[in-house]
């Protein structure tokens, strides 16, 4: 079993772009929103994924993931609670950090999100420049929230 240790962040300005490779399109599907546990079914390019997440105590919970076939992450996808999520996400490597920047479309067009994972909660971290607000304590930019009420949405 793994441990995610998350933090998330709005982004201020578009800097962040310089400094990113090419971003690579995610779709992805919630089995299950329940804040207890999710189940996630991913796509990256032709590779899926299922994961199942506990409750977050903090910025930290449980992660299980495991490679799922092709064929089988299509038709899972089907079953997911509507709308999936639509991003692309791009890579930055930073003060040794992997900073993953999620540009939103679909029903959450609109929304960037900047995601770092920690060894330990209170990692010290630098912040960059193009980061604006954290959001890691706000439900609603968890992406299986974000089924339930996209940003589009958002008043």
């Amino acid at each position: 079993m793994a441990k995610e240790i998350e933090r998330k962040y709005l982004l201020k300005n578009d800097k962040w772009q310089k400094v990113a490779g090419d971003g690579i399109v995610l779709k992805q599907g919630y089995l299950n929103t329940n804040p207890e546990r999710t189940v996630r079914v991913r796509l990256v390019g032709q590779t899926g994924f299922l994961t199942i997440k506990s409750k977050n105590t903090g910025i930290t919970r449980n992660e299980f993931e495991y490679e799922i076939p092709y064929t089988d992450t299509l038709e899972l996808l089907k079953l997911c609670e509507p709308p999936l999520i639509e991003k692309t996400r791009y890579i930055i490597k930073r003060d040794g950090l992997t900073w993953e920047i999620d540009l939103f479309s679909g029903e959450n067009q609109g929304l960037v999100i900047a995601e770092v994972e920690l060894s330990y909660e209170d990692q010290n971290i630098i912040i960059p420049d193009w980061l604006g607000k954290e959001v890691s304590d706000d439900p609603r930019y968890y992406n299986s929230n974000l089924v339930l009420m996209p940003y589009t949405k958002w008043t």
